[in-house]
């Protein structure tokens, strides 16, 4: 406990350290650091991000919770007058000898002064300059306040500031807002110049953002400027612009109500020293040219082959390489079809995806005698073939070192219709922690494995599924089988699988994965060297044996024999231990994890996952995403098994050539929030719920389908596979089960330039439930379970290297189940027994 408060203590000092260096060292004596803006709107206080933000000067950015400016005191530290001092220090030509000039040479007196400015030059960019009150920039923070509410319909709003003097040199700034009373839509009038649009208004004001009797806002206005354009360029008006839609506010002697003119021009044609209107025409598609080679070398060449398929007129260089289908099928624009914007929007999104073109470009000719388009589309084709290699080393606790090899080779278009053909293999070896024997090689670990896959840019399927799955959603088939061998690594597992699966994007937020078949079947060839690699059940089997006379304290049980014969005599009880002992009940869980990791594995399954977000880009820091994934295993032979009449095995188990398959649902749902809170600040959340449930031919699930806690993207204040299941304080390698709760808090903000910090909460925990596991302190029985939820807290820091960002979360106990009751909360809550996490990106 002393040294807990001594590290507390330390840390307090540190800031208060901090807080006590002079802010206005670098503030003239006629200036005043900006400590804090309010803003008062009708008198009321009313700091919310959006009305900050439009403020040209906010104060210095604080650590949060102690308030220090940190990047202020930063640029404190730096020298104004760098240059002056060095000269005076080391270039001084009156002292011939200054510095250290007779103690080093030339080169490394000149390195010393380079680094010192370099270093002042380093405080100046990490840290930040004070923010002192510019009346100019106040003037137009007052401006901006006004015009915000003014845009949204309080137009007799006003807008004052006072600045308010702490001290001679520090000062807080106070913005006063009247808004009066706001404005509403009234009358919504309109002057459309071209008879085609006007017929074609009638049709899309029925989902008009300007409602009558809403307030006014001026990003209405815009908005349905936006749509009206978006949907007169996809109803054929090819040469239509938003410039061509203007509106008029009349809100004279009107009562507070707005009175709006919605303005549609008719066409300018400008010419070389004149410009003319016409009323806007509907265009329709008259041709589609597909041009499949348009590279610089065939540039001056007259296509050789043409093709006409579908109304589509397809030219090559020689002989095509593509099936018109492939092609046409990546094609929204059709021939007798009219002008649609969003055609070519999708045309190009299909053709990027198919990965076999670059740089796309689709031209339209415009045929003035008949109002028609001519579109050209040029194909670039990429290279038939790609190779990639990879190396890697690592380090983990079953290797002192490993190397890994990777290599893969791409086919484009191997079957004429823009598929993907991939081969990719990898081997590795390693040299094991255990390998100390002069006779062993050095390299006693391998791994190889091989995966071939191909990518079909369609539905592989025996129907039609146009109509449910249109091609606009950009549907794909994924084939894929692979196959993996490892020697000294675990049980030596062989790991086949194959797969058939669908992705298709309703919209540019949605995304769907269907895997209608999805096989793996894993084999363990070294199953005997189980307890050699699960130490902490080998080592509880020689506890208990020790305790109870079965061998000497000196002697530990033989691998596999002896370990297997010691469990098979306590369950049939040829020792003296009886089922209502702890230790009998120890030895029987070690016994049933042992069957369940040892048998191999055969998993038929069908999965969907549906993933929506609300991101609009990597920047925006405002939004939600969930997930949702549902699979369902072993059903189809289940039905089969029972239809055939097959007979099950020893075990009461249907089996595939001597393996029972695994049976079971599994569902989970993740839902992550995210709020912009400003100044580079971000709260988010999330939320996650997962259960997997056993039934027919199974009574447990599958170590590779089960969950897991802790680690760095879960409860960061226990390490992988340690958290859980339940209360139990488990001595096991790899904790799972079958049922998982997890929740998440984080807020996250700059510290200075690209490095930022984190405050963290995580909670959750995993339970068995509906299967063979009976200990009450692993299963979740009812609601009174939430009491054995794990809490963990922490903080983080992180550095954005723009393209990805380097994590590191330190996490605390803070309240752990497997204490007894009234000692959970803070038990471990110290550095000594805190988990660090080092990760890419954010944990969700």
């Amino acid at each position: 406990m002393k040294v807990k408060v001594a590290k507390i203590s330390l840390i307090m000092a540190i800031f208060l350290l901090l807080a006590s260096c002079n802010a206005v060292k670098r503030v003239a004596k006629d200036e005043h650091l900006l400590m804090d803006n309010t803003v008062y709107i009708n008198d009321k206080k009313t700091n919310t991000d959006a009305l900050n933000s439009l403020l040209f000067q906010k104060p210095n950015g604080k650590f949060p919770l102690f308030g220090v400016p940190i990047r202020l005191h930063i640029y404190n530290l730096a020298r104004p007058n760098i240059d002056s001092i060095l000269i005076a220090k080391y270039r001084n030509p009156d002292d011939p000898k200054t510095g250290l000039k007779n103690f080093i040479s030339l080169k490394q007196y000149e390195a010393i002064i380079n680094s010192r400015k370099n270093f002042n030059t380093w405080l100046k960019n990490t840290g930040e300059p004070p923010v002192t009150i510019d009346l100019s920039k106040t003037e137009k923070s007052a401006t901006n306040l006004k015009t915000y509410y003014y845009k949204n319909g309080w137009f007799n709003a006003d807008a004052t500031y006072k600045i308010d003097t702490i001290d001679t040199q520090r000062a807080k700034m106070s913005y006063y807002i009247t808004t009066g009373s706001p404005y509403f839509m009234d009358s919504i009038r309109t002057r459309i110049a071209s008879p085609v649009i006007d017929t074609l208004y009638k049709d899309l004001k029925k989902n008009s953002l300007l409602v009558k009797g809403e307030q006014f806002k001026e990003e209405n206005l815009t908005n349905e400027r936006e749509r009206l354009a978006t949907e007169l360029r996809n109803s054929g008006l090819y040469h239509f612009a938003q410039d061509y839609i203007t509106y008029e506010i009349d809100t004279i002697g009107t009562n507070k109500k707005v009175n709006t003119d919605l303005i549609i021009q008719n066409r300018i044609i400008r010419y070389d020293d004149s410009t003319t209107t016409k009323p806007f025409k509907v265009y329709t598609i008259k041709d589609v040219n597909i041009f499949t080679d348009d590279a610089y070398q065939n540039k001056n060449l007259t296509p050789t082959d043409t093709i006409n398929y579908k109304g589509f007129n397809i030219y090559s260089y020689g002989k095509s390489k593509y099936r018109a289908k492939a092609l046409t099928d990546a094609i929204f624009i059709a021939k007798g079809d009219i002008f649609k914007d969003i055609n070519r929007t999708r045309t190009y999104r299909y053709l990027s995806e198919l990965q076999t073109f670059k740089y796309p470009n689709i031209e339209y000719i415009e045929n003035a005698r008949d109002s028609s388009l001519t579109t050209n589309i040029y194909l670039i084709p990429k290279k038939k073939f790609g190779l990639n290699f990879n190396t890697e080393i690592s380090q983990s606790n079953i290797q002192t070192i490993g190397l890994g090899f990777s290599g893969g080779l791409l086919i484009r278009n191997v079957f004429r219709g823009a598929e993907t053909f991939e081969v990719s293999g990898l081997a590795a070896i390693g040299s094991s922690k255990e390998s100390g024997s002069k006779k062993d090689v050095f390299f006693d670990i391998t791994e190889v494995g091989a995966t071939v896959k191909l990518t079909i840019p369609r539905l592989f399927f025996p129907l039609n599924t146009d109509r449910v799955i249109p091609k606009y959603m950009s549907p794909s088939t994924r084939i894929s089988a692979a196959a993996t061998s490892q020697r000294n690594i675990g049980l030596d597992k062989q790991t086949f699988t194959g797969n058939l699966g669908y992705n298709w994007y309703p919209n540019a937020k949605v995304t769907n994965t269907l895997d209608l078949f999805n096989a793996q079947y894993v084999k363990n060839l070294n199953a005997d060297n189980y307890f050699g690699v699960y130490q902490n059940s080998y080592n509880s089997l020689n506890s208990i044996a020790r305790n109870i006379n079965y061998i000497a304290n000196t002697e530990a049980l033989a691998i596999p024999d002896g370990a297997d014969q010691f469990i098979s005599d306590v369950l049939s009880n040829n020792t003296p231990l009886t089922p209502a002992d702890p230790n009998y009940k120890n030895v029987n869980n070690i016994d049933q994890r042992k069957t369940r990791l040892t048998e191999n594995n055969l998993i038929i399954s069908s999965s969907f996952n549906y993933v929506k977000t609300r991101r609009e880009s990597i920047f925006d820091n405002d939004f939600s995403t969930i997930r949702f994934r549902v699979e369902f295993a072993g059903n189809i032979l289940a039905s089969i098994s029972k239809f055939a009449g097959v007979e099950k095995n020893a075990n009461n188990r249907y089996d595939i050539f001597g393996v029972a398959y695994s049976q079971y649902s599994k569902a989970e749902v993740d839902y992550v929030k995210y709020w912009d809170l400003g100044k580079k600040n971000v709260f988010a959340i999330r939320s996650y719920v997962g259960i997997a449930v056993p039934y027919g031919n199974s009574d447990n699930i599958p170590f590779s389908k089960s969950f897991f806690g802790g680690g760095p993207n879960d409860n960061r204040a226990w390490t992988a596979y340690n958290l859980g299941p339940g209360r139990t304080k488990s001595t096991n390698e790899f904790n799972e089960a079958n049922f998982k709760l997890h929740f998440s808090a984080e807020h996250r903000f700059n510290l200075f330039g690209s490095i930022y910090g984190a405050y963290f909460v995580d909670a959750g925990n995993i339970w068995n439930v509906f299967d063979n596991v009976t200990d009450p302190e692993q299963t979740f029985d009812n609601f009174s379970s939430l009491k054995d939820i794990a809490v963990g807290s922490g903080f983080g820091l992180r550095y954005d290297f723009s393209f990805f960002v380097l994590r590191l979360d330190v996490g605390f106990k803070t309240y752990d189940p497997s204490y007894n009751k009234g000692s959970r909360w803070f038990k471990d809550y110290n550095f000594a027994n805190a988990v660090y996490n080092i990760g890419i990106n954010y944990p969700f």
